[in-house]
């Protein structure tokens, strides 16, 4: 049985090595060095001190998977506008977790008087992240071609948006 629950600065090795999978072996993140775990316990701390969502979904208190909103851009008239991001164990893909992610995330956005989420998703090797955000209502807003270079290569970035 799954659960979801807000992340805890204990959390933080289990969210690292996930998401170092990602940095290490796929296009999914633009990140190029894997992440520490200091860097991943002062992320949630710092977005839990902004009253910004970030939640994990376990099992038997086993991390499979995280989604977290951090602010879109610094600026105050911005302060409503979230970007969203999750990720889920790679040994666990295809069990809906991003679905169980994605759906508290944007329960708690909406609690937390946000207005606007943007995903900012790879052009490449990303598809299923694509086909989540549509599902749960986000429209393309736009594409940057070329923003990235990564394993030898140009990679660009889908812009997705949904309105709370």
């Amino acid at each position: 049985m799954v659960e979801i629950r807000s992340a805890k600065v204990s959390d933080a090795i289990a969210l690292r090595d996930i998401y170092n999978h990602y940095v290490e072996n796929s296009v999914v993140t633009f990140d190029l060095v894997p992440s520490t775990t200091e860097f991943w316990a002062n992320k949630i701390a710092h977005l839990l001190e902004k009253k910004l969502p970030f939640v994990v979904v376990t099992e038997a208190d086993q991390v499979l998977g995280f989604a977290y909103a951090s602010p879109w851009r610094e600026k105050a008239a911005y302060d409503r506008t979230i970007e969203n991001t999750i990720y889920t164990h790679p040994n666990h893909l295809g069990r809906g977790l991003g679905k169980l992610l994605l759906a508290e995330l944007i329960g708690q956005c909406k609690s937390a008087g946000i207005k606007q989420m943007i995903a900012v998703i790879s052009a490449e090797g990303a598809e299923a992240s694509v086909a989540l955000c549509k599902e749960y209502g986000f429209v393309e807003a736009g594409k940057l071609d070329g923003v990235g270079f990564k394993f030898d290569r140009w990679l660009g970035t889908v812009l997705m948006q949904k309105s709370l």
